[in-house]
């Protein structure tokens, strides 16, 4: 019964399916940061908590229906030509869900006013937050089953790869979204990748394919690159703060040459 412990294909399938479970939930880490920093300090943990584990029993109770998941690639109905399923369904709307929900928080990031505790977006209700990360955990978390149902055929090892991944997402989730409240232009690179992310579950949801490996390159490179820009303006600021404790220093040595003379 325990013979697929020695088995080292199922192991190599286990870790794979991890990596990819943890690359494939990156966008949910984002978009979960995002809303839960609107909230008070002393909500955001337990919002982050509460979204992971949305994302993780929503992934479980689709594994534990793999049979209704296939079923949602059958064909509806047709539009213009093209079959619509289930899983078209669910991405088309999923997809502008987020397209639509980026954008205005983008909008509100550049020209809202302020709450009263000096933050965009303040008195955003706890519900409303979790509601809004359980409608994109559900979305997420079907592409992410599809992933595993298409990658192991072991039901078991699908779980616990699954379970694994959203731990180490959550142990990540606080770095992350700390790292994202600290930098604003980090905030608005990662809205700006949710709304790619939503052009790519529109254009899944209406069969044109594009590969993930591209657009998850584009987003690291895209991110190197910030980084790099955070760690110059924080050189800059460094030498500005420097600069007139050097004029400083260097006037009162005018000052005590004369005297020294």
């Amino acid at each position: 019964m325990l013979d697929w412990v020695a088995d080292p294909q199922i192991w190599i399938g286990f870790f794979t399916l991890v990596a990819l479970e943890i690359v494939l939930g990156i966008d949910n880490i984002i978009f979960i940061s995002i809303l839960a920093g609107k909230l008070p300090p002393e909500q955001r943990d337990r919002a982050r908590v509460l979204g992971l584990a949305a994302a993780l029993v929503s992934r479980l109770l689709l594994l534990l229906a793999l049979s209704w998941v296939v079923r949602l690639t059958e064909p509806l109905f047709t539009v213009l030509g093209q079959d619509i399923s289930g899983r078209d369904l669910i991405l088309l709307l999923g997809g502008l869900f987020l397209l639509g929900k980026s954008v205005t928080e983008i909008h509100h990031s550049m020209e809202a006013p302020q709450g009263k505790d000096g933050k965009q977006g303040a008195g955003v209700s706890f519900a409303a937050v979790i509601a809004q990360i359980m409608v994109l955990d559900i979305v997420f978390s079907l592409d992410s089953v599809i992933t595993a149902v298409g990658m192991v055929d072991q039901l078991g090892v699908m779980i616990a790869a699954v379970v694994v991944a959203v731990a180490v997402m959550l142990f990540a989730s606080g770095p992350i979204s700390r790292f994202v409240d600290e930098h604003p232009s980090i905030k608005m690179l990662a809205l700006a990748f949710l709304v790619l992310i939503g052009v790519v579950l529109v254009a899944e949801g209406l069969d044109q394919h594009i590969p993930k490996g591209y657009i998850y390159f584009a987003m690291a490179f895209s991110v190197v690159v910030e980084l790099l820009n955070i760690r110059m303006r924080g050189r800059h600021a460094k030498k500005a703060v420097e600069a007139p404790e050097a004029r400083a220093e260097a006037a009162e040595q005018q000052d005590e040459a004369p005297k020294m003379k």
